[in-house]
């Protein structure tokens, strides 16, 4: 997730921003350290402008 969002040159405020997700949250799913829900990864690759599948492809 992390490699997506910042080839697309996304900061973690920005991700915040678009998704409504807490930064802190957004970190630790980039880092593992969380699970993510269906919606949770639907509202990164809206985010993001990517199908959810490069997404859970990562997982």
């Amino acid at each position: 997730m992390r490699a997506l969002r910042k080839a697309r040159k996304v900061s973690l405020r920005d991700m915040q921003a678009k998704t409504g997700i807490d930064r802190g949250h957004l970190s630790r799913l980039e880092r593992g350290l969380a699970g993510a829900s269906d919606d949770t990864i639907r509202r990164y690759a809206l985010a993001l402008d990517v199908p959810t599948a490069a997404i859970t492809h990562d997982r």
